[in-house]
């Protein structure tokens, strides 16, 4: 859930491995329950990229389900604890520091991609060259699955609380959006957790 300088409230950061100095809400040790129901009924296939992966949960989750995963984020804190999980559980995910905003650089293209709070921190001019980054990354046919803060999440959680239009405005130009539903993003801070929406759209 991290890859960008933004962050909740009460963490002031100034660079991506701040936001891990000391375990984070949003890392809660095991994959969202909204992404474990995507992987249980196969709706994630081929290659994964989980974007913005922090502590590595849903790219293990992926490469426990047999598929190629790869988890990108900026912050080097966490990429050495997913990779130690990695080891632990003897599992083939792999880890790369890599800046979400210029996926084009990663080189490559993945059949699913997966993104659990990374899109709600960005400003518009972020926002936007990620969204190009997607169209780089995923061919036509792949699939994008989203969780982000829903504008009916009253928490002072200094994120962007995202409107179901955002979202329709950000995947207008090269994809279609299945589902918006409502859901929520599990924290250790809040049993209720964050009121979310969970987005699901395939390239064109």
């Amino acid at each position: 859930m991290t890859g960008s300088p933004h962050r909740p409230s009460g963490l002031a950061p100034h660079e991506p491995d701040d936001l891990y100095a000391v375990p984070p809400p949003w890392d809660i040790g095991r994959p969202q329950p909204a992404f474990l129901a995507l992987a249980k009924v196969g709706a994630l296939r081929g290659r994964v990229l989980d974007i913005g992966c922090g502590t590595g949960e849903h790219a293990l989750m992926a490469a426990g389900f047999g598929l190629h995963a790869t988890g990108v984020d900026l912050a080097s804190r966490a990429l050495c604890t997913a990779e130690t999980k990695a080891h632990d559980r003897s599992s083939k995910a792999r880890f790369l520091r890599h800046d979400a905003r210029q996926l084009a650089g990663l080189g490559e293209q993945f059949d699913t991609v997966l993104d659990c709070g990374l899109f709600h921190v960005f400003d518009d001019d972020d926002r936007n060259a990620y969204i190009d980054g997607l169209r780089s990354v995923i061919p036509p046919g792949g699939r994008f699955f989203m969780l982000c803060c829903s504008d009916r999440e009253q928490s002072s959680w200094r994120v962007h609380k995202v409107t179901r239009e955002e979202i329709e405005a950000a995947l207008a130009d090269g994809w279609r959006i299945e589902s918006i539903e409502a859901t929520t993003i599990e924290v250790t801070t809040d049993p209720d957790g964050l009121r979310s929406w969970l987005t699901a759209a395939t390239r064109i």
